[in-house]
């Protein structure tokens, strides 16, 4: 019993360490991409829909922002589930606000929920696809006005733009890369293997 609960004690101690281990290029390259990505999706918002409210930018951007510039080696932080979570949730969102508007509430937590389900299904489980399914049913009137094309603009537009822009500051540093090949991956488990 006693070396069990040491062997636990040593691998949150590890996980705990390992998880606040950041050098100090991976913070440069973090802020740097985040600080292009979302002011990218800005700029396009300002210069060609300027007349409109901010609908290029919306929330989850910032969580998936989080997700592909700072834990880049995450299961979902890559492409597939960045695309694919954001686009279902959108089609959701709308689906439900379309058909269940009328109750804000019961609309709002359908639509999560569904989201949820329907990309732990499809196997493109990305966290900030629950907000966009969430702003669907939830945003302002400009947001709602928009029915079928919020799924094109903002959320496939804007995460395209991030998606591209993960893709080149991401890869700039020979120690990232980006989406994750697996391997890193591979190599983590291995050396956590041979501590214990």
């Amino acid at each position: 019993m006693k070396q069990r609960i040491e062997r636990n004690f040593r691998i949150v101690r590890y996980i705990l360490y390992r998880e606040t281990l950041i050098n100090q290029p991976e913070l440069l390259w973090t802020f740097l991409g985040s600080f292009c990505g979302i002011g990218l999706v800005g700029l396009i918002q300002h210069y060609l829909f300027s007349t409109y409210d901010s609908l290029l930018l919306i929330g989850s951007f910032g969580a998936s922002s989080v997700l592909i510039f700072g834990a880049i080696q995450s299961p979902l932080a890559q492409p597939r589930n960045l695309i694919g979570g954001h686009v279902l949730s959108a089609f959701i969102g709308v689906a439900v606000n379309l058909l269940l508007g009328h109750h804000p509430l019961l609309a709002a937590s359908l639509a999560v929920s569904l989201a949820i389900l329907v990309m732990q299904i499809s196997r493109t489980l990305h966290p900030p696809g629950g907000a966009t399914a969430l702003i669907a049913v939830i945003g302002s009137d400009q947001i709602k006005a928009l029915g079928w094309w919020f799924i094109l603009s903002p959320v496939l537009c804007g995460v395209l733009v991030l998606l591209v822009v993960a893709l080149v500051f991401n890869n700039l540093s020979k120690d990232r890369r980006y989406p994750s090949s697996g391997r890193f991956t591979r190599i983590i488990k291995r050396k956590e293997r041979s501590i214990f």
